[in-house]
């Protein structure tokens, strides 16, 4: 029994920074403003602008979530192999970054992509013509990868590091190549750290709107953008609530699938 009171911290901490906000969305996504029960703000999701947003959300979620598993794999597999990632200096590198502020390193891509910014700069330097890439879906997305990367990367990389080198040896003593060797051992083994990579780089993906304000200049809405919106200009707090229930369905439903490729736990980062 003393050793469950040192659980009570955590319970409060538990109730008061996620039950009890919950709790409160679903009762203003739930209601309209005179506090009457009502399903139109979940219904709303189904309206031509919102399902807009939202199909463009999954699309670019889905796209930077596959460019950064395609990224992180054989980053993960260098730094398996290399004796400095053993040591975690290469993995630190991949971890500075995210010590940054998250508006500064989006920022800086601002910057780095404007119509003046540093790569326009270099290419009207060498005669060649500048890329229109801000404002775009395509910024939207880098800012995503470069954002989020790390968080693909470190998972499947625990996973790999836990993979017994006598298999890979053993397969190639009995006459693996290299290509059956990826495909028939370290990616099925590496499942349980691609699940939880994919669970982190596709939900903060799909929910992000901060990306999408800077680096789309507030064209490009995203049902991130839209629920943002109806909390801070609109005031709108029962239909923000209300499609954050559905960004939450979507949510969990991702989780779940994922999580039953991860049923141990061995893609957790720790």
């Amino acid at each position: 029994m003393s050793k469950k009171l040192f659980a009570a911290p955590y319970c409060v901490w538990i109730l008061g920074g996620t039950i009890i906000p919950l709790l409160v969305i679903a009762y203003y996504g739930l209601t309209d403003r005179s506090g009457a029960f009502t399903v139109e703000n979940v219904t709303a999701i189904f309206g031509a602008e919102h399902a807009q947003a939202l199909g463009l959300a999954l699309l670019l979620a889905l796209i930077s979530t596959v460019i950064c598993f395609l990224l992180a794999f054989p980053l993960a597999l260098i730094l398996k192999e290399s004796r400095i990632g053993k040591k975690g200096f290469i993995v630190f590198i991949f971890i500075l970054p995210m010590w940054m502020n998250f508006l500064l390193r989006t920022m800086a891509w601002q910057v780095i992509l404007e119509k003046s910014g540093i790569i326009n700069s270099i290419l009207t330097a060498l005669n060649l013509p500048p890329l229109e890439i801000i404002n775009t879906p395509a910024a939207i997305v880098l800012g995503m990868v470069y954002d989020f990367l790390p968080f693909m990367v470190l998972p499947i990389y625990n996973t790999l590091m836990k993979i017994d080198d006598h298999i890979i040896e053993a397969a190639y003593d009995l006459g693996a190549t290299k290509k059956r060797v990826l495909f028939d051992i370290l990616l099925p083994l590496s499942i349980p750290g691609i699940a939880s990579g994919v669970t982190m780089v596709f939900v903060p993906s799909l929910t992000t709107f901060v990306i999408s304000n800077m680096l789309g200049g507030g064209k490009i809405n995203l049902i991130g953008n839209i629920i943002e919106q109806e909390f801070t200009t609109s005031s709108n707090w029962n239909l923000g609530s209300g499609l954050s229930l559905i960004m939450m369905i979507f949510i969990v439903i991702s989780m779940a699938a994922l999580g039953k490729l991860d049923k141990n736990g061995e893609g957790n980062l720790i």
